[in-house]
């Protein structure tokens, strides 16, 4: 006979793909019998009936139990979750009460928020943050995306990303996709459906971004800001005070000019600056010459400039060169730092999501929980 211990602990390797913690913590795991024969049943409680991952989760499912040993059949019953189990997983996630709330604000939130700006469009600002948010996630930190660039949404898109979020009554789950949760107005409308809103929508969007939705504890959290200094920018300031800025330019002085007025605005809502992103810099030929087709020191000039306006060193993070891989791994929805064969612009992404994930972060300010005896 099967012991039972051995099948929870199978299935506890199963993680939710939309929670990402294991379905026995969910209390997704209704029931599991083993017979003598070797065959096993599993019942399985799904968060909503319309689960768009049922066939995901049962796969998982059946391949973790078919894995214990003398497990000759599995037979996979999946449910759905009454109203009081859904409260019940509610309170797990969000505690006692299951208060809304801006959890990245929250006293003692370890979460390094990015907010990724630009001063105008066309500066590879959403690529940027993908890449940055996917070699993270491949580290093996919690990562999330908010795709804060309600007008023009394209994070979806460079991620793969074809599935709604899931709603378990007011709560959304976000997609995941190569480990990052993203979140983005264009998951919940049609892809070439214009967006018209103005200021306080948009505010109330991007808030309700923060708050509706679980990312659960993550390491990371980029904001895919729209360009300029507009409504959400400030919006983001508001609702993430200690959010970071990182401010993506092209090497031409037309974009590094506009680009600076982006990380300026640190100066007004007292964010920082963790560093300036040259994009589109010089593109390296197949016979070993680089070809500078957007010019050369925009990314150092604004990175200069912008420590005599702050008054603090501004790091210039890294220059990512030209790349066509880039470009179709966008096209593919495959960030190119995931992408097997390698290329100048993912090594380039690496090394500076590596430094950004590995920079020191102090205590002050932080509450321990810990007292004297």
């Amino acid at each position: 006979m099967i012991a039972r211990p051995g099948l929870l602990a199978a299935l506890a390797t199963v993680l939710d793909p939309e929670l990402r913690r294991p379905i026995t913590d969910l209390g997704m795991v209704e029931s599991v019998e083993a017979d003598d024969d070797g065959t096993v049943r599993v019942r399985i409680l799904l968060t909503i009936a319309g689960c768009p991952l049922r066939g995901t989760i049962s796969a998982e499912v059946e391949q973790a139990i078919q894995a214990v040993p003398g497990v000759t059949a599995v037979r996979v019953d999946l449910g759905v979750m009454t109203q009081e189990q859904r409260e019940a997983l509610k309170v797990k996630l969000r505690g006692a009460g299951g208060q809304r709330g801006n959890p990245f604000n929250a006293e003692g939130s370890l979460t390094r928020v990015y907010a990724i700006a630009s001063g105008k469009g066309g500066v590879g600002k959403s690529s940027v943050t993908v890449n940055l948010a996917a070699s993270m996630a491949a580290q093996g930190l919690r990562v999330g995306i908010v795709d804060a660039d309600v007008h023009g949404f394209s994070v979806p898109g460079l991620m793969g990303i074809d599935q709604a979020p899931t709603r378990v009554d007011e709560l959304i789950l976000p997609p995941v996709a190569y480990g990052v949760k993203v979140i983005s107005i264009g998951m919940f409308v049609g892809t070439n459906q214009p967006v018209a809103w103005r200021g306080p929508m948009l505010h109330r969007a991007l808030e309700q971004f923060l708050t509706d939705v679980y990312f659960g504890d993550l390491d990371a959290l980029f904001l895919d800001l729209p360009p300029g200094t507009g409504d959400v920018a400030i919006s983001a300031a508001q609702l993430l005070p200690r959010s970071e800025l990182i401010v993506v330019t092209t090497p031409q002085s037309a974009a590094s000019n506009i680009a600076e007025r982006a990380g300026a605005l640190a100066a007004q809502t007292g964010q920082t600056v963790a560093g300036v992103i040259e994009n589109m810099s010089a593109m390296v030929l197949p016979t070993g010459e680089r070809f500078e087709l957007f010019g050369t020191g925009g990314g150092e000039a604004v990175a200069r400039r912008l420590g005599e306006t702050l008054g603090v060193p501004v790091p210039l993070l890294g220059s990512v060169p030209l790349d066509v891989a880039l470009r179709e791994g966008g096209d593919a929805g495959l960030p190119v730092v995931l992408s097997p064969a390698g290329s100048p612009a993912g090594t380039e992404l690496e090394r500076i999501a590596s430094q950004l994930a590995h920079r020191p972060r102090g205590l002050a300010g932080t509450r321990l929980t810990v007292s004297p005896r």
